[in-house]
C-alpha cells in the first residue's frame, strides 16, 4: 500500500521520498514525467566517454554543513574549484571580475590608479555587487562598475532574461560579484566537489531502497485529481489521506487559473571537437555573442581523459508551454511573483500536500538551497504525522 507520494525524481524530490522511506518508514511511490530519474542533473557518458550534463553545467558548492553533511552520504565526492571566464572586448578574462580584469582592459597607469581607489574606498572589503558598485560614490570606480556593466551584466542579463536588466529582480544581477583582489575561483564557499561519475549516480544512491518504488515516464495529473474547490487530492475518485510532495509547476497543476507563470528555457547546441581543449576553462560567458550565453566544455567539468573535447553552446529561450522546451529559470518579476503567491495560497489550503523545489517554489535555487529546501520539508512532514 502507498503512503506516501512524491512527484519529481531530481535532488528535492529524491532527499524528501528517502527520508520518507528510512526515517518514516513509509511506503513511498516516486512520479517523474521524464523517462530519466535526476531531474535537471541529469547527466550520461556520450560517445566520447566524456560525462555530459544534459540541462546544463551544475556544481556542488555550498557554506551549510547540514546540506554538506548530507550529500556526502551518497556517491563518491571529490574536491572540485570551478574556474570560468569571460570573453569580452576580444579577450578572456576571469569570472567573477577580478583585479586582473583591471589590468586585462586598462592601461597599466590607469589600473594602478584604479586598483589603490578600490581598496582605499571599500576599505578592505573582499567583493561586491555590480549594483553597489554602479552606485559608488568615487567616480572612477563608478566608471569601471559601468564598462562592467555595459560590456558584459546588461549584455548577458538580456539574453539569459529576455527582458531588460531593469525589469529583472534585481537579485539576479548580485549573483556574481566583482573581486577586490587577484584571486580566481567562481565560488568561495567551504565546500566545493563533484560527484564521482556525475549527478545521475548520486540520485540512484538516494532513491535505491525498498520502500521506494519509482514511476517514470507518468503525468501527475493523469495520476492523481487536484479538487481545488474542495482542497483535498484524489486517486480514482477516493480522497488521499496521504502526504504528497510536488516539486513541479504550481500553475501547471491549477490548469492555469491565474495564467502561465513566466519561465526561461534553454537550448544546448552540443558538438563535438577533434582537440583536447576548445576553450580557457570548463565554463565561458560570452556576452557580447549575437544569441548564446555560454560554452560549457565538459572534459574540464571535471577534468576527464579524452582525445576529443565535447561543448556544448547554451541558447536562452522563451519557454512555451506545450514545445520541446523545459522550465528552468522562474523569470522573478513583481507581477510574477504576486500571480505565483495566487497559485500558492490555492495549495495552502490542502493539508496533505508539500510544495518543494525551483518551480513549485518559483525561486532561483542553487543546488544546495534546493537540498536545503528539501530537508526544511522533511521536517514540515515529521510535524504532520506527529499530528
Amino acid at each position: 500500500m502507498i503512503e506516501a507520494i512524491v512527484v519529481g525524481a531530481g535532488f528535492s524530490g529524491a532527499v524528501i521520498a528517502r527520508h520518507l522511506a528510512v526515517n518514516k518508514n513509509k511506503k513511498v511511490l516516486l512520479l517523474d514525467k521524464r523517462n530519466h530519474i535526476a531531474g535537471n542533473m541529469y547527466d550520461k557518458v556520450d560517445e566520447n566517454g566524456i560525462i555530459v550534463q544534459q540541462y546544463g553545467p551544475h556544481i556542488f558548492h555550498t557554506n551549510n554543513e547540514r546540506v554538506y553533511n548530507y550529500i556526502k552520504q551518497f556517491g563518491t565526492w571529490e574536491k572540485y574549484f570551478l574556474e570560468c571566464m569571460v570573453f569580452m572586448n576580444g579577450k578572456y578574462t576571469n569570472s567573477p571580475f577580478n583585479f586582473k580584469t583591471i589590468d586585462d582592459y586598462y592601461e597599466k597607469d590607469k589600473a594602478e590608479l584604479l586598483k589603490e581607489r578600490i581598496s582605499k574606498y571599500y576599505n578592505g572589503l573582499e567583493k561586491a555587487t555590480i549594483v553597489e558598485m554602479l552606485n559608488c560614490e568615487d567616480e572612477i570606480i563608478r566608471g569601471y562598475a559601468k564598462f562592467l556593466f555595459d560590456n558584459d551584466y546588461s549584455l548577458y542579463t538580456a539574453k539569459q532574461w529576455g527582458i531588460s536588466p531593469s525589469e529583472i529582480d534585481i537579485s539576479v544581477l548580485k549573483r556574481v560579484p566583482v573581486l577586490f583582489s587577484y584571486n580566481t575561483g567562481y565560488f568561495d564557499d567551504l565546500y566545493q566537489c563533484m560527484p564521482v561519475g556525475g549527478f545521475t549516480n548520486v540520485i540512484e544512491d538516494i532513491i535505491n531502497h525498498p520502500n521506494i518504488e519509482i514511476k517514470l515516464n507518468t503525468n501527475v495529473k493523469d495520476y492523481l485529481e487536484f479538487d481545488l474547490k474542495d482542497s483535498v487530492i484524489k486517486r480514482d475518485g477516493t480522497v488521499l489521506k496521504v502526504p504528497v510532495v510536488y516539486t513541479g509547476a504550481l500553475d501547471e497543476l491549477s490548469d492555469y487559473k491565474f495564467g502561465l507563470l513566466p519561465y526561461r528555457s534553454l537550448y544546448f547546441e552540443y558538438k563535438t571537437e577533434n582537440i583536447k581543449s576548445y576553450q580557457k576553462a570548463p565554463v565561458v560567458a560570452y556576452p557580447q555573442a549575437k544569441s548564446f550565453t555560454r560554452i560549457t566544455e565538459y572534459n574540464k567539468l571535471p577534468k576527464q581523459e579524452s582525445i576529443k573535447t565535447t561543448i556544448a553552446v547554451e541558447y536562452p529561450i522563451q519557454y512555451n508551454l506545450g514545445g520541446a522546451s523545459e522550465p528552468y529559470y522562474p523569470i522573478i518579476t513583481e507581477d510574477n511573483q504576486n500571480k505565483y503567491n495566487k497559485y500558492k495560497s490555492l495549495f495552502d489550503k490542502i493539508d496533505n500536500i508539500f510544495i518543494c523545489g525551483r518551480l513549485a517554489d518559483y525561486k532561483y535555487y542553487n543546488m544546495d538551497q534546493v537540498i536545503n529546501r528539501a530537508l526544511e520539508v522533511c521536517d514540515s512532514l515529521d510535524l504532520w504525522f506527529s499530528k
